[in-house]
């Protein structure tokens, strides 16, 4: 393994990051999730926020990822409000879908033609733009037929308010019949090295069809950093604590032995085991764009330093080797929440 300068992560770069396609669209190496900035991990400053995504920009990052139900809204908003005076370097992606109600834990799908419409109307009200670069449905709606959402996907990039479509978390039938209607840019999905059940039946479809790979929780929500050891390690609003079977105890305690053999392999490299577990993400193809997210510069210029390490084929075995995926202790989503997965 070289290091490329990316050690040594709280300094400049020598270099913007490279550039990779999803689909026809080009888009920056490693892109940022903005989620976190908004909700579900504790609170946000949005001052901060926004010198992140500047600071993103300035490094080469060009994909930004948000969706209308983060917040809900208030995420698009802030992004909006981040990319104001810079909107031409920035690719953006927002996505519909996934449908809250008064209960902050609710959380219903739809897909239907009309809901679509509505929902891009209003991303693009909140954004403050004229047009979303990328949009994806976020779930699969079980009760409407992907040719309906889809083909009302693509009347909005004929109208000029979408340039690109994406899918999120979807199943190999649903992916093939979606891009029969729409090319489809960019499936995105979780993928981490203790998130890779994607692996045996997605990728390849995805590759087999052009489809470009999104992949969203690349550190395993921060746990494959190392920073996170006991269950009170989260703060509070942090869903991690509370919400996610991984996290659970038990679960935790078993899961940390992943992330010990992580870091022994990056110490001997001299990264964090962060950054060794980006890597490895990052090099599963050039078909695939990380998003990690982040609401602190420093866990920022780290991560982007990761786009930058370059892993041989005996590392990538060797870190892959850690995770092995009988290993991991704990379903990536509570029960209810996988039955909307891979459908």
């Amino acid at each position: 393994m070289t290091e490329s300068n990316a050690a040594s992560s709280n300094t400049e770069p020598s270099n913007r990051l490279p550039t990779r396609r999803l689909g026809d669209l080009e888009v920056g190496a490693q892109g940022l999730g903005c989620m976190g900035m908004s909700e579900f991990y504790g609170a946000g400053d949005d001052a901060e926020s926004i010198s992140v995504i500047h600071r993103a920009l300035e490094l080469g990052v060009t994909l930004l990822d948000t969706a209308d139900m983060y917040g809900p809204h208030i995420n698009e908003e802030l992004v909006g409000r981040a990319i104001a005076d810079r909107r031409e370097q920035v690719v953006l992606a927002t996505k519909f879908g996934v449908v809250r109600g008064e209960d902050p834990a609710a959380r219903s799908v739809r897909g239907d033609a009309a809901y679509v419409r509505a929902c891009c109307d209003a991303s693009l009200r909140r954004l403050g733009v004229d047009h979303i670069d990328l949009y994806y449905q976020h779930r699969v709606d079980p009760n409407t037929p992907i040719e309906e959402t889809v083909g009302a996907m693509a009347e909005l990039v004929e109208a000029g308010k979408v340039r690109h479509l994406g899918l999120s978390e979807a199943g190999p039938d649903t992916i093939r019949r979606a891009n029969a209607v729409h090319p489809i840019a960019a499936l995105q999905t979780e993928w981490s090295l203790w998130s890779r059940d994607l692996e045996a039946e997605i990728v390849p479809t995805a590759r087999e069809l052009g489809i470009g790979i999104v992949a969203y929780s690349p550190l395993g929500r921060g746990f494959l950093t190392g920073r996170f050891r006991t269950a009170d390690s989260f703060g509070e609003g942090d869903f991690r604590g509370v919400a996610q079977p991984r996290f659970a105890e038990g679960n935790l305690e078993r899961n940390l032995g992943i992330v010990d053999v992580l870091e022994k392999l990056a110490g001997e490299r001299g990264v964090t085991a962060g950054q060794l577990a980006l890597a490895w993400v990052g090099h599963q193809g050039q078909d695939v764009v990380p998003i990690p997210g982040t609401k602190r510069l420093k866990y920022l210029e780290q991560n982007v330093a990761a786009a930058r390490l370059e892993l041989s084929e005996a590392d990538l075995a060797e870190i892959a080797a850690a995770a092995p995926a009988d290993a991991v202790a704990g379903l990536r989503y509570p029960e209810e929440a996988m039955r909307g997965l891979g459908r």
